[in-house]
């Protein structure tokens, strides 16, 4: 019995082993040129640069929306924003907004979910911005811990006095600070981070790391020690603090030796917006974040896994942050939720810098803009659809737009518009946008695939 017994414990200890520490850093509408390793010259990133060289850079890695709240929502649930209801918000604007009675719906399953069942320790650092009623908060969706802030930190009390309250820093589902001091979150959650990491050591553990800045206020934050410091203005410094916060938590996992077995992921939750004077780059691609362009969606991605995923590879192969879900319930050996999702487990995508075939370039992958379809690539070619009245800003203002194809490989910054001498590539994503259209939904027309966001009859502040 006692051999029976010590056979069953190493084979415990053995899988156990086999499951990596995920840790997932999403900063906040920060484009693909403002890291050193993706081509900026303005801003010191060495420690994400030794991530890329450690690790593989992916190039066509897609957000499901350029807007944060619809794009945070696709990373948890690994769907379409549009299939979960969260593609608007309750009042009908393109971000939940403080004291909103709209959340991602408590029955989808969460990243954190999944990794929890599979013996994960699970943590939010950071901006939540998918609920702000206590049935929405990271603490019921998932995750143990939660320190950060539950939405945007631009939407502050003096926009609307009377209707949102100051911002709010929480642990848990409490208050702790009120307004929070934006200077130092970076910082803070930094702090966090390594505590969380020290603190399980022991145990497969999942930090999620969803950083405040460089955030949408027109002069992002950052503490004494980098203010002023870059050559990039106030947006620069911003940068270069969330790179030393990536170094401190690398010296964490080489400090406690966890580096071996740790998937670390960075990427943004949409590109750089416009600002004046201009700060952030989405360089090479067009576009800024808030829309459907390249520069909106495709984002810089760095992964590492010593040994695991290949040192100093680029892969072209068309990824999402959907993907993310699937992909790391496999790691973990982790059920996967009981609906429909739309990511891809991409691990033979992870483990071989050389393939850059992906199961998108069959399925097509989506670009919405609220409750409008605009765009889908599908392999090397992205197809903006005609439309008579094409959403071109967060209010729905309508313009028209020609049907235009682009090699986005190839031609990155899309300078060669190619639809004359592609017709068969134009009525083949023609084909897969109806096929979105008849699944997810369009304007005016529901899809038969869409499941309903959580929705509470009052929404009241939180308060300290």
């Amino acid at each position: 019995m006692k051999l029976i017994l010590a056979s069953l414990m190493l084979l415990s200890a053995s899988a156990f082993a086999a499951k990596p520490n995920i840790i997932f850093i999403f900063v906040d509408n920060f484009g693909n040129g403002d890291l050193g390793c993706f081509g900026s010259k303005l801003h010191r990133t060495p420690n994400v640069d030794r991530l890329a060289a450690e690790g593989t850079k992916f190039t066509s890695f897609y957000v499901a929306s350029g807007v944060c709240t619809p794009s945070r929502a696709a990373l948890m649930s690994g769907c379409y924003p549009r299939r979960v209801g969260m593609h608007v918000s309750d009042t009908g604007g393109a971000v939940l907004q403080p004291v909103a009675r709209k959340g991602l719906n408590p029955s989808e399953t969460t990243i954190a979910e999944a990794l929890k069942g599979a013996g994960y320790a699970t943590m939010c650092i950071g901006k939540w911005h998918l609920g702000d009623q206590p049935g929405f908060l990271p603490t019921k969706q998932g995750f143990d811990e939660f320190f950060g802030i539950p939405y945007s930190d631009d939407m502050m009390k003096e926009k609307k006095p009377e209707v949102w309250p100051e911002l709010p820093l929480m642990r848990g589902a409490k208050v702790v600070e009120a307004p929070a001091d934006r200077d130092h979150l970076v910082q803070r959650c930094t702090e966090e981070a390594v505590r969380f990491i020290e603190k399980h050591t022991a145990e497969p553990f999942f930090l999620y790391l969803p950083h405040t800045m460089p955030g949408s206020t027109p002069h992002p934050f950052s503490s004494e020690k980098f203010r002023g410091k870059s050559a990039n203005g106030d947006y620069g410094d911003s940068v270069e603090e969330l790179d030393w916060s990536t170094g401190e938590i690398m010296a964490a996992l080489k400090r406690l030796k966890l580096e071996d077995n740790t998937l670390i992921v960075w990427t943004s939750d949409n590109g750089a917006v416009k600002r004046n004077p201009p700060q952030g780059s989405n360089a090479p691609y067009r576009g800024s974040g808030y829309d459907t362009s390249e520069g909106a969606m495709r984002m810089p991605c760095v992964m590492r896994w010593p040994g695991k995923i290949a040192a100093g590879a680029v892969n072209d192969a068309l990824c999402s942050t959907m993907d993310m879900l699937p992909t790391f319930a496999a790691l973990a050996e982790a059920g996967l939720p009981p609906h429909k999702i739309d990511g891809h487990d991409i691990r033979p995508i992870l483990f071989d810098a050389a393939s850059t075939k992906s199961p998108w370039d069959d399925d097509g992958f989506f670009f919405y803009r609220m409750e409008q379809l605009q765009a889908v690539r599908a392999g090397d070619w992205k197809l903006y659809l005609p439309l008579d009245g094409k959403f071109s800003n967060l209010q729905r203002k309508r313009e028209p737009s020609k049907l235009a194809l682009y090699d986005v490989r190839h031609d990155v910054s899309e300078e060669h518009e190619v639809s004359a001498q592609h017709p068969d590539i134009v009525q083949r994503l023609t084909a897969l946008a109806e096929k979105a259209r008849a699944d997810l939904g369009d304007v005016n027309h529901p899809g038969s695939g869409q499941r309903e966001a959580g929705l509470v009859e009052k929404a009241e502040p939180l308060l300290p």
